[in-house]
């Protein structure tokens, strides 16, 4: 089952990311989810398959 994702998305991952911080807003969409981390702002971009499996809960959706 896909997984619906749209951009704005705030999500939170299973792992924190090493600044401490588990949020992130999707800012790219594809085959690669491109993510940014809400409080330092660094940007990851992951597999779509990686992704779906690290998110652990929808924090707000975006348009």
């Amino acid at each position: 089952m896909v997984m619906e994702i749209n951009l704005g998305d705030v999500v939170c991952l299973k792992k924190k990311h090493p600044c401490g911080s588990e949020q992130w807003r999707v800012v790219r969409l594809g085959a690669d989810i491109g993510i940014k981390c809400l409080k330092c702002q660094r940007r990851v971009l992951l597999e779509r398959v990686v992704f779906e499996r690290r998110v652990k809960a929808f924090i707000s959706r975006g348009s």
